[in-house]
């Protein structure tokens, strides 16, 4: 394997790196969980990239357009901070019809791997709900789930580990870092 491949942490957007606040298609409603930016800044300065994995399928129901998710999206990485992110993917694409990039199918990851030359076996994503679980997994990647969405009980769980929030999944990150 080669050494040109890095590792990087996915990370899911609403309720874990933001509030989900329904749709959000106004920058103003954007708030950052505590701590976030700074648990980021640790991963960034530990070799990993950084990559948002959402699906936003208000898109795909006529709930807000494009450029409204793409200003949500500016402020979301104003907020964290200036290239902490390397790069984010979404998904329009509403539940029930087919879609091989709407989590918990592993497509946005799979093209994050060959657009941003990752190393999947040493990378992780971070998420709130069972479907980040189950993308991680579909795409050979550990999970990490926290508690700061509305599935806040992770008993029965398929999560590698379970986190409080971000920034208590970045110290399990870096603990088990090799």
């Amino acid at each position: 394997m080669s050494n040109a491949l890095s590792p990087a942490v996915f990370i899911d957007r609403d309720d874990t790196i933001m509030e989900d606040c329904g749709y959000c298609s106004d920058p103003q409603n954007v708030k950052i969980f505590p701590g976030v930016p700074e648990a980021l800044r640790r991963l960034k300065s530990n070799g990993f990239k950084l990559i948002i994995i959402t699906n936003q399928s208000g898109i795909g129901r006529g709930l807000f357009t494009l450029d409204q998710y793409r200003a949500v999206e500016a402020e979301v990485l104003r907020q964290i901070g200036d290239g902490l992110i390397d790069a984010t993917y979404f998904c329009s694409d509403v539940p029930g019809q087919p879609s091989t990039r709407r989590k918990p199918e592993p497509g946005m990851i799979l093209e994050a791997k060959r657009e941003h030359q990752i190393d999947l076996s040493r990378s992780f994503f971070i998420g709130d709900k069972k479907i980040d679980v189950e993308c991680a997994h579909n795409a050979g990647v550990r999970a990490i789930r926290v508690r700061t969405g509305f599935e806040r009980v992770t008993t029965g769980r398929m999560a590698d580990w379970d986190a409080d929030d971000l920034p208590a999944a970045v110290e399990i990150i870096l603990g088990t870092k090799a």
